[in-house]
């Protein structure tokens, strides 16, 4: 299979505005070029969905957790990132893109096909765009999620390793929450 022209072409930010959302959707930009991304499994969006709905009850009312929505990084080249869950600020819901200072937390859920993107290369992605919180979940072909939490270094714009959970998260940072992920 040979793919679309358009997949070759280095595309701006105004060009991508213009897209319809259909155009937008299972799709990142990562330096000008489109990357697709699979369908997730239904485990995946299990976790992702657990998450989304236990962060954003634990943050209050000045936040929301919502998940597969563009998250603008920069905007020359072009690089938006889809995060699984993102925690932003409540009162930044019609402003699209999404943009790292309306975000306190993402959240990535590692897949076959996507680990050194989601363990390295959006880590390091969400560091420099001054994302404060990055968690990486782990799914272990047998057993229990593994959640690693990273906290950035805003002097140097890197993550250093948090708190590491097995099955249950219960962590105190950006907010006190804890999260059963054993029974999916």
């Amino acid at each position: 299979m040979i793919a679309p022209a358009w997949m070759h072409q280095q595309i701006t930010a105004d060009q991508y505005d213009a897209w319809s959302p259909e155009q937008c959707a299972g799709i990142e930009i990562v330096d000008g070029m489109i990357v697709v991304s699979p369908s997730a499994s239904k485990r995946h969006n299990r976790l992702i969905k657990i998450l989304a709905v236990a962060l954003e009850a634990a943050a209050g009312p000045g936040w929301n957790a919502d998940f597969d929505f563009d998250v603008r990084l920069q905007d020359a080249p072009l690089t938006n990132r889809r995060p699984d869950v993102t925690v932003y600020r409540a009162d930044t819901i019609d402003i699209m893109p999404a943009r790292p200072e309306h975000i306190l937390l993402v959240v990535e859920v590692v897949s076959p096909g996507s680990e050194t993107t989601d363990r390295i290369v959006k880590a390091e992605q969400y560091a420099k765009a001054g994302i404060s919180y990055y968690w990486r979940v782990e799914q272990p072909p047998a057993g229990v999620p593994v959640v690693c939490t990273h906290v950035l270094d805003p002097a140097s714009r890197t993550y250093r390793a948090g708190e590491v959970f097995t099955g249950v998260i219960d962590a105190v940072a950006p907010f006190p929450v804890r999260v059963d992920l054993t029974r999916l």
